[in-house]
């Protein structure tokens, strides 16, 4: 009797918050291990489904390196990143487009139906979705190094989302672009979502990573902060490397009044219930 009360509670306690982003929009940035560990994948889909039963809408933006790179290393290739950017020239982006646009974007579909959701498969291409340009300046407006066909967000068009939304479906994207020029482009993942999420001017924007959230110099978990306290924290080089991408796609999104981003673990079952529907979360919220 006890196991079935604490199940009501843990009901009750999700209640206010059903309530609250009943008909929002909330983007994922589906990446790391979530998407590796088989049982990761299934609570996944199962989290997403959820979502969208108690009348929220989910849009799933999802990433696929390691995957990218293993077809490679398969063909014989060798990948090459600078600066944590995958150079992509036009072998590259052949793959990526296999990989990211079909083997990926169809397996997190077809967990989705199996669970009872109706997932659709985007990338940039449909329905003009994605407008992007070729890279040439990192997010501090320094020039880099020429990456061939990556590309970064011009423009989201998000009109094919917000249709799919309204008849119940639910959007899984990969993040490949065309740009005015007719090329297509292989575009990060977090730029993508971060840009999607202030398009649909989202209730949320919540990004998986292989971390806890953001960590101090020390390692430990930085619960809750505002967009100037992240600013700081990355002028200090608190906030590098691979984090640096999640964060500013944050920034982006709560530029252009998205209500609140989260940086969560994966890694942890059921990690987007836990962060959404429950009173403690498990990641870093970042707030205007």
């Amino acid at each position: 009797m006890e196991k079935l009360i604490e199940k009501a509670n843990l009901l009750i306690e999700a209640l206010p918050y059903i309530r609250t982003f009943y008909g929002k929009t909330i983007v994922i940035k589906y990446g790391g291990a979530a998407m590796v560990d088989p049982e990761l994948k299934d609570q996944f889909a199962q989290d997403i489904v959820l979502m969208k039963y108690v009348g929220m809408n989910p849009v799933i933006v999802h990433g696929g390196g390691p995957q990218i790179n293993q077809m490679m290393e398969k063909l014989g290739m060798k990948p090459r990143f600078v600066d944590g950017v995958r150079f992509t020239d036009v072998a590259t982006l052949d793959i990526v487009e296999m990989v990211l646009g079909g083997s990926i974007n169809k397996e997190i579909v077809s967990l989705i139906n199996r669970h009872g959701g109706k997932g659709v498969g985007l990338t940039g291409k449909d329905g003009q979705l994605i407008t992007a340009r070729k890279y040439t300046r990192n997010q501090n407006g320094e020039d880099v190094v020429d990456m061939g066909l990556v590309g970064e967000v011009e423009k989201i068009d998000p009109t094919i989302i917000e249709s799919l939304d309204k008849s119940r479906f639910i959007p899984v994207i990969a993040p490949i672009g065309v740009g005015s020029d007719g090329k297509t482009y292989n575009i990060n993942a977090d730029w993508v979502a971060g840009e999607i999420a202030a398009a649909l001017k989202a209730e949320k924007l919540v990004i998986l990573t292989d971390v806890k959230g953001i960590l101090n110099s020390k390692g430990e978990l930085y619960s809750s902060l505002t967009r100037k306290e992240v600013k700081q924290l990355i002028k200090k080089g608190v906030i590098t490397s691979g984090m640096l991408p999640k964060v500013e796609s944050c920034l982006t999104s709560l530029d252009q009044l998205v209500s609140k981003a989260h940086i969560i673990d994966g890694r942890v079952p059921h990690a987007l219930l836990l962060e959404i529907f429950t009173n403690e979360g498990i990641g870093t919220e970042i707030s205007p």
